[in-house]
């Protein structure tokens, strides 16, 4: 993407009511103001409050806010350029029911407030498949401490990808940690009974990994207290 488009779509995205760019100061320093206010404030009703961390181009934000409008989404990501097409199909289509935020997933904990978060979805992160990039993978140990701060007590994770090696990575530290595996799926295409939600809504990209028959895996899960 050029510089100049990338430059445009940062523009148009400070027109759009449904995203939020914080500072990192702002962030760090707890002063944004629609932390553990979201429902109140922003959504203005009562509804689920659900979130994709690393959310892309916000495909699946949107496709889940379209799918259920008694639900509110917020996709995370750092790359203002990326989500910039899902908040603007949002705002074309009149979703009220989905945002947008830019800043980094580790600092989710200053966005929303301690148990204000009903479910968490995790799309095609990357693997980081090297042992020293442990640390970044988006469910190690660290991150789902963190994860547990923001959901409510019966809150959910899924993860959805298209690594074998993060499926089967986060399955043994969620059994070793002695997290509840709700569901596990090895092919939710090929296997029968796989949630709807999870196969009824497809990114660009996981197309791609359809058409060369790539196995996409899938797990639901609760962080213990």
């Amino acid at each position: 993407m050029g510089s100049k488009n990338k430059l445009k779509r940062f523009r148009e995205n400070e027109t759009f009511e449904n995203v939020f760019q914080p500072t990192r100061e702002e962030v760090v320093s707890d002063s944004f103001p629609l932390r553990g206010k979201w429902n109140t404030d922003f959504f203005k009703n009562d509804n689920p409050l659900v979130l994709e961390l690393g959310c892309g181009k916000g495909e699946y934000s949107v496709g889940l806010a379209e799918k259920y409008p008694d639900k509110n989404f917020i996709g995370i990501d750092i790359k203002g350029a990326r989500f910039w097409r899902g908040a603007k199909t949002a705002v074309e289509d009149g979703l009220h029911n989905v945002a947008f935020v830019r800043t980094q997933i580790e600092l989710i904990n200053h966005i929303f407030a301690e148990g204000e978060v009903d479910e968490i979805w995790i799309t095609f992160p990357d693997p980081q498949i090297k042992y020293k990039r442990t640390k970044h993978r988006m469910t190690n140990s660290e991150f789902l401490k963190l994860y547990k701060k923001i959901l409510k007590k019966d809150g959910v994770v899924n993860l959805k990808t298209d690594s074998e090696f993060m499926h089967g990575y986060t399955l043994g530290l969620l059994h070793g940690e002695g997290h509840e595996v709700l569901y596990a799926n090895h092919n939710v295409y090929k296997n029968e009974g796989s949630p709807e939600v999870v196969t009824s809504i497809q990114t660009f990209y996981e197309k791609q990994y359809l058409e060369i028959n790539k196995a996409i895996t899938y797990i639901r899960f609760k962080i213990k207290d």
